[in-house]
């Protein structure tokens, strides 16, 4: 009795201080907190919309209170008791980019978002934090969720979309959910759909770091049907009924390809498995888009299909930025005196807590650009040209699955990143 005892003790002893079990805090259901962010340029604000409890958590499980990427944006819980944080997590939106646009100096909008915490057991405050691209919070809302709170509505028990389970993680309990969802698929398309998504799958699993870790990844397709085949294409004049009543044109660029109705696109999923969400849409215009924790959508019938939808899951997943820039229109995204939060550009100003690791001794800072075919993806330095600018934004190598389709992997850069981010939630 006396062994037991003082080996409790010591195993007490040993545990960090700032470790919690999430059976201490957490029921196994989700809490799905619809929100609404507003406004312009100048001022912006975050109001709650509704609350919705699922079965089923399907996220992280351990370091709940910490952040696999800072993102734009942040959702903490904490304990309303203690104040302690629970759980944290980070995003990036539509809206948080819109306000780049000239459009939003002029114009106020609301934009629908969607987040998902696992369900409290006891009373929380819940605080989100949207951030500008200088890193500083620009707007704040904190409320309380009382877990015992009548009107929080319960989806996803009885009423749940059919989907194909594609593939299953060695571990459920530690594993990374990936839901494909159908857009501009009629119930008649299907198996088309079915095909669209095990092709995308493979894709995905062709390029590393997520071929040698496939076993944790969970990954099932939900068929929502459309009334219509396709998406709309404003530009065009046309409009089509589908599930997410997704489009091209959006902040009127030809090939950005995506949904503002989260709201919908979660209600497809209460019930299935599913975290990271990716959206095939049935449609062979090419176009895509991809949201920090938010979703991936990609178009199907493409030719390049396949390295595009690989693309997005980047941003979606990893926060990875676009390594691009377009010599005709400079976007000034990321201020050359702050450092980006994202893991594969900088402006130089800490670069080496991101790849200096994988920078060979001697390799000049800004690096210069090679004639070398067979080093362009491999040798890792700090290229200028990311982030849509030409000047002051760098990337990691020349050329990247982050940078034109052309390329078939990630560089080693983004490689680093993407393996960071699997191992949080897996490890």
């Amino acid at each position: 009795m006396k062994t037991l005892s003082f080996t409790l003790l010591l195993l007490t002893t040993l545990l960090p201080a700032n470790a919690q079990r999430f059976e201490d805090y957490f029921t196994d259901n989700t809490l799905r907190i619809d929100y609404n962010f507003a406004g312009d340029k100048n001022r912006q604000e975050v109001s709650v919309d509704e609350l919705n409890v699922m079965p089923k958590w399907y996220g992280k499980r351990s370091r709940l209170s910490e952040l696999p990427v800072e993102g734009n944006g942040q959702i903490t819980v904490r304990s309303h008791r203690t104040g302690k944080v629970i759980y944290r997590n980070s995003f990036s939106t539509l809206f948080q980019e819109w306000l780049s646009y000239d459009e939003a100096a002029t114009v106020k909008k609301s934009f629908e978002n969607v987040f998902l915490v696992p369900m409290p057991k006891d009373t929380v405050d819940i605080t989100v934090d949207l951030r500008n691209n200088r890193r500083e919070v620009m707007a704040t809302l904190t409320h309380t969720v009382n877990p015992k709170d009548i009107l929080i509505r319960h989806i996803g028990y009885n009423h749940v979309t059919p989907y194909a389970t594609l593939q299953k993680a060695v571990n459920p309990e530690k594993c990374i959910h990936i839901a494909y969802l159908s857009e501009g698929y009629r119930e008649d398309e299907m198996d088309t759909f079915i095909a669209d998504a095990k092709e995308a799958t493979e894709a995905l699993f062709a390029h590393e770091p997520f071929k040698s870790q496939r076993k944790n990844f969970n990954i099932v397709a939900v068929k929502a049907p459309s009334m219509e085949s396709g998406t709309s294409e404003p530009a065009k004049g046309i409009w089509k009924n589908t599930a997410l009543h997704s489009h091209f044109d959006t902040f009127y660029s030809s090939r950005y390809l995506t949904t503002l109705k989260l709201k919908d696109l979660h209600n497809w999923l209460a019930g299935t498995p599913y975290e990271h969400i990716i959206v095939l849409v049935n449609t062979d215009i090419y176009g895509g888009g991809g949201i920090l924790n938010s979703y991936n959508l990609s178009m199907t019938h493409h030719r390049m299909f396949k390295p595009v939808v690989v693309h997005e899951f980047g941003h979606s997943f990893a926060g990875l930025a676009d390594e691009y820039f377009y010599e005709s229109e400079q976007i000034p995204m990321y201020p050359h005196n702050v450092e980006p939060w994202e893991q594969n550009i900088t402006t130089l100003k800490d670069f080496g807590t991101k790849w200096g690791n994988l920078i060979k001794k001697g390799t000049p800072i800004p690096t210069p650009l090679s004639d070398d075919k067979k080093t362009r993806e491999t040798r890792v330095g700090v290229f200028e040209g990311a982030g849509y600018s030409k000047k002051g934004v760098y990337r990691g190598c020349q050329d990247c699955r982050m940078r034109i389709n052309e390329t078939p992997e990630f560089c080693p850069v983004c490689r680093q990143a993407l393996l960071r981010i699997i191992n949080f939630y897996v490890e």
